[in-house]
């Protein structure tokens, strides 16, 4: 059995419909950068600064300041006193991950070796 010019034509555009109704309406799932297990790891303040050091920005010595403005530019904005909190246990001695220093009465982060 042919298929005549129209059918072809009628399937194509159901065809076309169904890719877009899958596109738009999605089934409650969104596409982003961070999927499964990174998109938890890197969820609010917290992984904002889990983010910075998993990309090696601790590497060097950095100051709150410092911080601040590069969380902003990895799309993570927070006041600084949401920042702060994540910080100071994330260089606890419990946590294990960044190391906090004073040098000329300012606090500097930095990964812990």
């Amino acid at each position: 059995m042919t298929m005549t010019t129209d059918e072809k034509a009628l399937r194509d555009i159901m065809s076309r419909l169904e890719k877009l109704e899958r596109a738009v309406f999605r089934s409650g799932k969104v596409t982003t950068s961070k999927t499964g297990k990174d998109a938890k790891k890197y969820k609010g303040a917290t992984g904002g600064i889990r983010l910075l050091a998993d990309k090696g920005y601790f590497d060097k010595k950095r100051t709150f300041g410092d911080i601040c403005k590069a969380l902003e530019s990895k799309g993570y904005h927070y006041t600084k006193q949401a920042a702060q909190t994540p910080l100071n246990n994330l260089s606890s001695p419990k946590k294990k991950l960044l190391v906090a220093l004073t040098e000329n009465g300012r606090k500097l982060y930095a990964k812990r070796k």
